[in-house]
């Protein structure tokens, strides 16, 4: 039986692991949940599961949430200790890391201490400390699982191969919801179109982020840590039907790929279980309706957070952290209504202009960075397009 911990564990990662592991009662334990501040839904996680520990971010949090579970021993924490403890616990096996944007950074880094293999769906953790977190986990013997559905694909692909055969990873991307909106209509975009992914069921941030492509770019740095390659050997294809995950091609020009419906189980069920599979009873594509499955380049144009991401990833250093950071304040800006749709990748080329890079920064360097992007565009650029 493994032991997890789920940090994220009522956002849409984090309630697909607990309904696999509702599936095979015999084959896992949950040892400590972790959220934000959906207290409602981790109270009715932590009645099923019945996890030593809970997780919340702040203190009023954890009080609600305290007085909700009073009939429960469960022992209940809030803040960055709390996420520690979490991911410390000496029973854990594998910790979950499907929290949200740069807040599962230090979460990581702390299983990887702790000596716990990751489940990881926490892109921004790579994005922003891919070389400190690869090489720490590397030094403890870690394994790193992806979860992403393009990761995953591209794990498996590589399975069994040798890495010196390795052509090029083709990262597939559904093209998100403004795939055949014309250019000009871009700035008529409202958050409540944006967060209407065509195919994935995802929170608000990741859907803006398809729908800017930024969580291609995202992707590509991270596919550019998980398997150590550089970032002009992943090209990424638009494929809209979502059902060829990935692809990679090899010295010899074969090329394989990974297929499946557009649901992430099977990617989370393959890290939790690796180097096993679950029969989830996933189902097959239904090909003969499906009829033909589409490929082409993205339009940069349209979606120049892309080259953002691959300049970043190109760059290294502190960039990705400070790409990372605007993009996170671009995105909650335009979701509150305080910037345009548009408007999010001027906020971060702004951004990425204005910082001078650290090309080997430790772990508070790349703290360091974050914060002051942060700061950078609230104080800054937000307030230049609300005058």
């Amino acid at each position: 039986m493994k032991s997890l911990s789920i940090l994220g564990s009522t956002g849409s990662i984090g309630t697909n692991a607990l309904k696999i592991v509702e599936m095979f009662p015999g084959r896992f334990r949950i040892k400590a949940l972790a959220a934000k501040n959906n207290v409602s839904t981790l109270a009715q996680q932590i009645i099923k599961f019945s996890p030593d520990l809970a997780v919340v971010f702040d203190e009023k949090s954890a009080l609600e949430l305290k007085k909700i579970t009073s009939g429960t021993d469960i022992e209940i924490l809030y803040g960055s200790s709390g996420y520690k403890a979490a991911v410390s616990l000496p029973q854990v096996d594998m910790v979950v890391a499907a929290m949200v944007g740069s807040s599962g950074l230090l979460p990581v880094l702390s299983a990887i201490d702790a000596g716990k293999d990751i489940a990881l769906a926490n892109k921004e953790a790579l994005v922003m400390a891919g070389d400190i977190i690869v090489k720490s986990a590397g030094e403890k013997g870690i394994k790193i699982l992806p979860v992403d559905s393009e990761h995953s694909a591209i794990f498996q692909c590589l399975s069994g191969q040798h890495k010196q055969d390795l052509d090029k990873i083709l990262l597939t991307a559904s093209g998100g919801p403004f795939l055949d909106l014309p250019l000009n209509m871009f700035d008529r975009i409202r958050p409540e179109d944006a967060i209407k992914h065509p195919v994935w069921q995802m929170g608000k941030k990741i859907s803006i982020d398809s729908a800017t492509m930024m969580n291609k770019g995202l992707e590509v740095i991270e596919a550019k840590h998980l398997f150590g390659v550089s970032v002009d050997d992943i090209e990424v294809l638009i494929h809209p039907q979502s059902i060829v995950h990935s692809m990679v091609s090899f010295k010899d020009g074969t090329i394989m790929a990974q297929m499946g419906i557009p649901d992430m189980k099977g990617a989370i069920a393959y890290a939790m279980s690796y180097p096993e599979r679950l029969p989830i009873k996933q189902a097959l594509p239904d090909f003969d309706s499906i009829g033909s499955l589409s490929f082409k380049k993205p339009d940069k144009k349209k979606f120049p957070c892309l080259d953002l991401a691959y300049y970043a990833g190109k760059t290294g250093g502190t960039l990705p952290a400070v790409l990372n950071a605007a993009n996170e304040m671009a995105v909650d800006a335009f979701l509150n209504g305080n910037i345009s749709f548009t408007n999010i990748p001027e906020v971060i080329i702004k951004t990425m202009e204005k910082h001078f890079v650290i090309a080997n920064p430790a772990l508070s360097d790349i703290l360091e960075a974050d914060l002051w992007a942060r700061n950078f565009v609230s104080e800054t650029i937000i307030r230049s397009y609300g005058s």
